[in-house]
């Protein structure tokens, strides 16, 4: 029998198949699968949204890692709910504001987003998985999995380097 962590990886990388794959189902009928263009420059290469069939499985996988294990509290699954649904939501409304074309919004948006990552761990599995879901649906997966993976690394740095700075500073 597999490891239960194994089979809830396996299970949430399934589920993430059948999203993506309902989504690029409905993009094939409605005019084909969209790609975008990196920098939204003609100039560079277009990353086609069915990569989205890799990159999610992968992403929903990595972050079932982080996932309590049965006989765990309640209380544990708080900050990991918090950490996937908040992303999750600036992700979508990121995505709403560029589809409406709503520029200040946008940036207005993606600043909070910045000032997010540095105040809460944005460097998390789940955080990433959150902004990447909320964003697929506009820009597939691939943009905002490197978007988001720079955001992570820019919070995991920041926080790291103050909490280096505090113990340096901090009376014994």
């Amino acid at each position: 029998m597999p490891h239960v962590s194994t089979s809830r990886r396996l299970i949430l990388a399934a589920l993430a198949l059948l999203a993506e794959g309902l989504h690029l189902g409905w993009e094939a009928w409605h005019g084909g699968i969209d790609s975008h263009h990196l920098l939204q420059s003609a100039a560079m290469p277009a990353i086609s949204n069915a990569w989205g069939l890799l990159v999610l499985p992968a992403l929903a996988a990595w972050a079932a890692g982080r996932l309590p294990r049965p006989g765990d509290t309640a209380r544990s699954w708080r900050p990991i709910a918090l950490g996937f649904a908040l992303p999750l939501l600036l992700g979508a409304a990121l995505s709403l504001a560029f589809g409406l074309k709503l520029q200040a919004l946008t940036e207005t948006i993606f600043f909070a987003l910045l000032l997010v990552a540095l105040l809460l761990p944005a460097h998390r599995p789940e955080s990433l998985l959150g902004f990447v879901l909320g964003m697929s649906w506009t820009f597939g997966a691939v943009l905002p999995t490197l978007i988001g993976a720079v955001i992570a690394a820019l919070s995991w740095a920041l926080r790291g380097a103050a909490r280096w700075a505090w113990r340096a500073v901090r009376p014994a």
